[in-house]
């Protein structure tokens, strides 16, 4: 065994005893072996150093450095180290958070020990053992240390855990907060993202928004568009004709939503995909590319002309309704709507099998989902007479249901059927940029649900066989188709429940003097396929100003309207409206009360393009007195579409949609198809 050179080193340690420090495998503290040395010399001065001849007599003459002062050493560890002071040491060394009283007394017992060994060799049996005894103190007071450290760790790792504890659970639950939040936002962010989006109108020119009531509310026109499109390989499939897949896409299914103004009815027509009209002038906003106006086309080509923003300017040019929105679905997210509310429920008067569509029912009411809701809405030659017409009012039976199973919100109460419900929609349309969002077409959809079913109706433009082609088109039937049109512009309920016109509250006061009134004049005779009549405003401004009315001025600002009204802010000045009306022959049902204008506003509407005296209209004939009586869906709700009275016996009010219309009520459970009799089975 190697033995001390006797060199000291730091602290009172040899030489050796410091490498010992520094060695990786003992990892002690020098101040510890310091301890050890002191007490091995201890126990060696008592078992007989103090005398050289006694060594030599027992060992063979070996003084106390030599060979059994080696032996002492060895067997020091064993007999008498101190665990405390070692333990102490240690602590002192490794916890760095641990009781500094501890450490002190760690290092003060490692110094008294190696003290002690130093004054032990060659010093008096007295002051070894007075030297020894004050290490033992030592000891003692590092072993206290010891067991107090604990304790004070134990409460200060306690209180150090519970300050963890409250941070991680403030942060884990700012996460989760945040998480959520963050998880609805970015999910919102996919459903907007599921949109596809397009311009309102790709037309020349844009009719103005419809009128405000008195409250200040405006009426809401939505153009619903189904599209033939096989753009995928999902829409081939539903869709079949697989030679049309690298065409554009046909705009089959065209329905115009009317919400009025109060939301207390809503109105639907629909127009014959085989319906030649004017097509205007459309633009592509894809490549640029200029579509010319056509009077040659029917409605569904104009989806091809740049998008559905050009079947909106000809459903404008046709029925002279503003389009505020549009949104279009596919064969693919007609499939996904019909299962994402459950199916919808329908009837056939007889079995039905129409191997066009594939449609195939047994006589009875059904619920349709899937690829069948699809066949339901494009089958034509298994209902009625075989032709579109008949097509429509399937339709109607079917978004009727439809509405129904929507408000009656079965579906609506399971998160995860919403959430489907939510993907199918946001998925399946097309809307216009104005729309192009989940909250805004949730509030549209809050909007329409004020509306009762009882006060919904379905109808189809009145229509006879176009003199062009009468075996395969039609177009709008004059007077009837024209009075449906009128009752929606002036929004007007279908179901005859409501005034013909708002007067809102009578006046109190008479009429100002005709110099007295101000009052503005607009030119609105431009449409999409007509440039405005010129000098239309400012020849009637001057007419009025020669009949008396000197503050008659015309205003040059574009305006774009069917109807011509006079508009009034306020009550009070209802009257000085009417004394306009007067002198230029205007019905009472041009009166328009809205918040909207500052004074008395005329609008001349694509209705009088010439004169200065409005042209005197007759009323509309009797809508059954068509020589084409329409054969419409079966039901409570429904007149027979060729007699003079509705099953009560009432005759058609001038409020009140044409029997040519087939106005189905949105409450009408019993409407049940017609089968066309060539496609039983």
């Amino acid at each position: 065994m190697r033995q001390s050179s006797g060199v000291r080193g730091p602290a009172g340690t040899s030489a050796d005893d410091t490498a010992g420090a520094a060695q990786a495998d003992g990892g002690v503290p020098a101040a510890r072996k310091s301890g050890r040395r002191g007490r091995r010399a201890k126990k060696s001065d008592a078992a007989g150093g103090t005398s050289a001849g006694a060594d030599a007599t027992r060992g063979g003459g070996a003084g106390a450095d030599g060979p059994r002062a080696e032996g002492a050493k060895d067997q020091g560890p064993s007999d008498s180290e101190a665990p405390g002071a070692e333990d102490s040491g240690t602590e002192g060394s490794t916890d760095s958070n641990g009781d500094d009283a501890q450490a002190a007394g760690g290092e003060q017992a490692a110094t008294a020990d190696t003290e002690g060994a130093e004054g032990a060799k060659g010093a008096k049996p007295s002051e070894g053992e007075a030297t020894a005894k004050a290490g033992r103190k030592s000891t003692r007071k590092a072993a206290h240390a010891k067991k107090a450290g604990p304790k004070n760790r134990a409460a200060k790792g306690k209180r150090k855990r519970a300050a963890r504890i409250a941070r991680w659970t403030a942060l884990s639950l700012a996460v989760i907060v945040l998480g959520t939040a963050a998880a609805g936002y970015f999910y919102y962010q996919h459903l907007n993202g599921n949109l596809k989006k397009g311009d309102l109108n790709l037309g020349d020119k844009q009719l103005d928004r419809s009128v405000a009531n008195a409250a200040g509310q405006r009426p809401l026109n939505i153009l619903i568009l189904g599209s033939d499109s096989r753009n995928s390989k999902e829409n081939v499939e539903l869709g079949g004709a697989r030679e049309d897949a690298g065409r554009k896409p046909l705009a089959d299914v065209q329905m115009l939503v009317h919400v009025s103004a109060d939301r207390s009815n809503m109105s639907v027509i629909s127009v014959p995909r085989d319906t030649r009209v004017t097509i205007p002038k459309c633009t592509d906003p894809e490549d640029g590319t200029v579509y010319k106006k056509t009077d040659s086309q029917i409605i569904n080509t104009s989806l091809m002309n740049g998008g559905p923003g050009c079947t909106v300017a000809a459903w404008e040019e046709l029925t002279g309704i503003p389009v505020d929105h549009f949104m279009m679905i596919d064969f693919a997210g007609v499939v996904s709507m019909a299962d994402a509310v459950g199916g919808v429920p329908v009837c056939v008067d007889a079995n039905v099998y129409d191997k066009d569509s594939g449609l195939r029912l047994t006589k009875g009411s059904h619920k349709v989902k899937g690829e069948q809701a699809l066949q339901w809405l494009r089958t034509r030659h298994g209902f009625e007479d075989g032709s579109d017409i008949g097509r429509t009012h399937a339709q109607h039976i079917y978004m009727n249901a439809m509405v129904r199973q929507l408000k009656g919100g079965t579906k609506l109460s399971d998160p995860g059927q919403l959430t489907d419900l939510a993907e199918a929609a946001t998925k399946a349309l097309t809307v216009d940029k104005d729309l192009g969002s989940v909250k805004k077409l949730y509030d549209l959809g809050n909007d329409i649900k004020r509306v009762p079913s009882e006060r919904i109706t379905m109808t189809t433009m009145p229509w006879v066989s176009d003199p062009l082609d009468p075996d395969a088109h039609v177009i709008p039937k004059p007077g009837d188709a024209d009075k449906l049109f009128s009752l929606v512009r002036n929004d007007i309920a279908l179901d005859g429940k409501d005034k013909k016109s708002d007067k809102g509250p009578k006046p109190t006061v008479p009429a100002a003097p005709k110099g007295a009134i101000a009052l503005t004049v607009f030119n609105g005779t431009g449409t999409a396929v007509q440039p405005p009549a010129t000098r239309r405003a400012s020849d009637i401004a001057e007419f009025l100003v020669k009949a008396g009315f000197t503050k008659a001025t015309s205003d040059s600002t574009p305006r774009a309207q069917a109807d011509t009204t006079i508009t009034y802010p306020k009550t009070a000045e209802r009257p000085d409206a009417e004394a306009v009306a007067k002198a230029l022959g205007l019905p009472e049902s041009a009166l328009r009360m809205s918040p909207t204008v500052d004074q008395v506003t005329l609008v001349i509407g694509g209705d009088w393009r010439t004169g200065t005296k409005y042209p005197k209209t007759e009323e509309s004939e009797e809508s059954d007195s068509s020589d084409e009586p329409t054969a419409g869906a079966t039901g409570d709700g429904k007149g027979d579409g060729n007699g003079k009275k509705d099953d009560k016996g009432e005759k058609d009010g001038d409020n009140k949609a044409p029997k040519s219309s087939d106005p189905l009520n949105g409450n009408d459970t019993s409407a049940c198809m017609n089968v066309n009799p060539l496609n039983r089975f």
